[in-house]
C-alpha cells in the first residue's frame, strides 16, 4: 500500500477537500514512493499522457505491482464480462467506441442527444415539482439521482421499474473502480465478479427481448448490428451495455450534486444564473474543471519506458492521472482555486482527453445544464442544511452521497 500524501488522498478525511493535497502533490509532478503507482498531477502532462499512444488502459498490461491499492483490488471482475471498451486499447477500443457510437452520435444518428432535450425537461420539471418538504431536500436522492438514471433508462431502453435491481450492482461496479486501502481484496474480487455476473444475466435476458421485439432505444439497435463487419458479439454486447447503464448516470449524478453544491456557496453566481439562463453551457464547463466527477483514472500502464518530467517510468508500471489536480495546475490556470464561469479558456481535463474522453459528454453536458438552470430558476432562496455535507466513499468518482438543502419555496 502506498504511504503518505497518497494514503491522504485516499483516506476519505479528505473527501470533503482533497484539493490541498493535490496542491502539495503538484511539488512532485511525478511522484512515486518506490513502491506504489507513479502518480501524474500536472495539466500538461496529463494532457500529454492521454493522446500519447504509448500509455494502455488495458489492465492485463499491468506488470505485478506490489504496493499499488487498485492492483490488490484486482481485476477479477473481468472473468464476469470481457473488458469494456473503457478498459480496451486501439484497435480492438476503436472498433467497439465506433460500433456503439453509430446509435448514439454523429455521423449516424447526428440529432439523438439534442432530440432528448424536451424529455430531459419533462423528467427536470417533474422532479423539481414533486420535491415535496422544503425545509429538508435531499438533492442527492430526490433530483440529482433519479434524472439521470431515468434518462439513461429511456436511452438504453431499460425498464425504470428495474431500477432497485441494478442500483446495488452498479454501487458495487463503481467501488470497484476505488483504490480503497481498507478493503478485504478477496471480498472485494467477489463482491465485483458477482455483481458483473448478474448485471451480465439482467441485460442478457433484456437484450434476448429486443432481438425479438425491437424499439427505437440503443440496446435494440446495437444488438441488431449492422453487417458481419459492424456487430457486437454477445459479450461485447453485455459489457457495453452495462458500462453504458453505470457510466450513463454514476458521473452525471455527482456533476449536479457538485454544481449545486458550488453555486449554493457562490451565491453571486447562482443569482446570476438565475438571471441569465445562457450562462448554464459554460458554468458547467467551468464546474467540470472545478469539481469533476472523475477525480484521477488510477488505470494507465506504460507499454514501454517512457519519460515523463525527468523521470523515467518502466513498462508495466501502474500510472495514475490526478484529473482533478491538473485542472487545479496554476501553470495552465489562472486563479484555478477560484470558480469562474466568465473564464475565457476552459480547456480542463474533467472528461477526460484523447481516444478515452467521456463518451456521453454531449449528453451528461446537456442533463447538468438543464438540472442547474432549472433549479436556480425555481428554488427561492436555497440554502445548505450541512455543509460541507456527507460523500460517497468514492475517491475516483468523488461526490456528496446526500445534499440537504432548504428553500422558501418552488417557483412555477
Amino acid at each position: 500500500m502506498a504511504h503518505g500524501i497518497l494514503s491522504q488522498i485516499l483516506d476519505y478525511s479528505s473527501r470533503a477537500n482533497p484539493y490541498p493535497l493535490y496542491e502539495e502533490l503538484r511539488k512532485t509532478p511525478v511522484f512515486h514512493d518506490g513502491t506504489g503507482p507513479y502518480v501524474i498531477s500536472t495539466y500538461y502532462d496529463i494532457q500529454n499522457l492521454l493522446h500519447d499512444p504509448r500509455l494502455s488502459s488495458d489492465a492485463r498490461n499491468l506488470a505485478a505491482t506490489a504496493g499499488d491499492p487498485l492492483a490488490e483490488g484486482g481485476e477479477a471482475e473481468e472473468t464476469a464480462l470481457p473488458p469494456s471498451f473503457l478498459k480496451l486499447d486501439p484497435p480492438e477500443h476503436d472498433r467497439l467506441r465506433r460500433m456503439t457510437n453509430r446509435p448514439f452520435g454523429p455521423p449516424h444518428s447526428p440529432h439523438r442527444v439534442d432530440g432528448m432535450r424536451g424529455g430531459l425537461g419533462d423528467i427536470v420539471t417533474g422532479l423539481i415539482d414533486n420535491l415535496g418538504d422544503t425545509e429538508d431536500i435531499d438533492l442527492v436522492d430526490q433530483f440529482a439521482y433519479p434524472f439521470p438514471v431515468t434518462m439513461i433508462c429511456q436511452l438504453l431502453g431499460v425498464p425504470r421499474e428495474d431500477e432497485p435491481k441494478f442500483h446495488v450492482w452498479a454501487d458495487t461496479l463503481a467501488a470497484s473502480l476505488d483504490p480503497d486501502p481498507d478493503s478485504d481484496p478477496a471480498e472485494r474480487q467477489r463482491k465485483t465478479h458477482d455483481s458483473r455476473m448478474e448485471l451480465g444475466m439482467y441485460l442478457a435476458g433484456l437484450i434476448e427481448q429486443r432481438r425479438k421485439d425491437p424499439g427505437e432505444d440503443m440496446l435494440s439497435q446495437l444488438a441488431a448490428g449492422h453487417g458481419p463487419d459492424e456487430s457486437l458479439s454477445t459479450m461485447e454486447l453485455l459489457s457495453t451495455a452495462a458500462l453504458l447503464l453505470i457510466a450513463g448516470h454514476e458521473t452525471t449524478v455527482n456533476l449536479i450534486t457538485n454544481g449545486m453544491l458550488t453555486l449554493l456557496r457562490n451565491p453571486d453566481v447562482l443569482a446570476q444564473l438565475r438571471k441569465e439562463p445562457g450562462l448554464a453551457a459554460p458554468l458547467v464547463e467551468e464546474l467540470l474543471r472545478f469539481e469533476p466527477p472523475v477525480q484521477l483514472l488510477p488505470q494507465r500502464t506504460p507499454l514501454v519506458d517512457i519519460e515523463v518530467g525527468g523521470v523515467t517510468i518502466p513498462k508495466g508500471s501502474s500510472m495514475w492521472l490526478i484529473l482533478a489536480s491538473g485542472n487545479r495546475d496554476p501553470n495552465r490556470f489562472e486563479n484555478p482555486d477560484r470558480f469562474d464561469p466568465y473564464r475565457k479558456d476552459i480547456q480542463h481535463l474533467g472528461l477526460g482527453s484523447g481516444i478515452h474522453s467521456c463518451f456521453g459528454a454531449p449528453l451528461a453536458r446537456l442533463e447538468a445544464q438543464l438540472a442547474l438552470s432549472e433549479l436556480a430558476r425555481r428554488l427561492e432562496n436555497p440554502r445548505l442544511l450541512e455543509d460541507p455535507p456527507p460523500y460517497r466513499q468514492n475517491a475516483v468518482l468523488r461526490g456528496p452521497r446526500h445534499l440537504r438543502i432548504a428553500c422558501d419555496g418552488i417557483r412555477a
